[in-house]
């Protein structure tokens, strides 16, 4: 009789192999495609013997939607690492340019992440509590700036200034990253790098005061 240690073991691997074909399939054509059918025929068995692994589509999705939002804090918690020590204005440029390599290496985990909501498919709370990791981290050089309050009402809202230029640099580097993501600069006769670039300068401007 199989050990439970051995059941739990091919239990998680199981796990792990459907979650990697739900990336290939998402990679190919959208979150919108996923299809725990197509998943379980891809490793052999039945979609509906996945259910004895996942509850459905929906819990599927948020294991998807949490490991990337870990995967990409771990991205940014390296850089910043590796960056200890170094003025803070460096820093955000060491953090901006992580945020941005791991959106082009893993488009598709990217937009799962910042694209278009899958229809019918909420994100529990414990998703956006591990997106908070990233920002965490990209607060701290923002802080050793010490910026001063330049919009009291809203940083009453946000508890700051520094939380408030952190909202504003994601929102804006988000925006940047998510419109080459998508294709929007192809045409257009620029390096996308170099509007980044200038976006983070624009960034590291507002946050150093006067």
């Amino acid at each position: 009789m199989e050990s439970a240690t051995r059941r739990e073991r091919l239990r998680a691997q199981t796990r792990e192999e459907a979650k990697a074909a739900a990336l290939r399939q998402i990679a190919a054509a959208g979150p919108q495609s996923l299809s725990l059918n197509a998943i379980g025929k891809e490793l052999g068995m039945s979609g509906p013997a996945l259910y004895r692994y996942f509850s459905g589509r929906d819990e599927l999705l948020t294991e998807l939607i949490s490991d990337g939002y870990h995967d990409l804090a771990d991205a940014i918690e390296a850089a910043a690492a590796s960056a200890a020590g170094a003025p803070p204005t460096d820093r955000i440029r060491v953090l901006g340019r992580a945020y941005r390599d791991w959106a082009l290496a893993q488009p598709h985990r990217y937009l799962l992440l910042f694209g278009t909501p899958v229809p019918g498919y909420v994100a529990p709370e414990h998703t956006r509590d591990a997106a908070i990791r990233t920002m965490s981290v990209l607060l701290e050089p923002i802080a050793a700036l010490a910026p001063v309050s330049r919009y009291p009402e809203l940083d009453a809202q946000v508890a700051g200034p520094v939380r408030r230029l952190g909202i504003v640099c994601w929102t804006r580097m988000h925006g940047v990253v998510s419109l080459e993501v998508e294709g929007h600069f192809t045409l257009m006769g620029f390096d996308p790098a170099l509007l980044f670039e200038a976006e983070v300068e624009e960034l590291i401007r507002l946050a150093t005061p006067d």
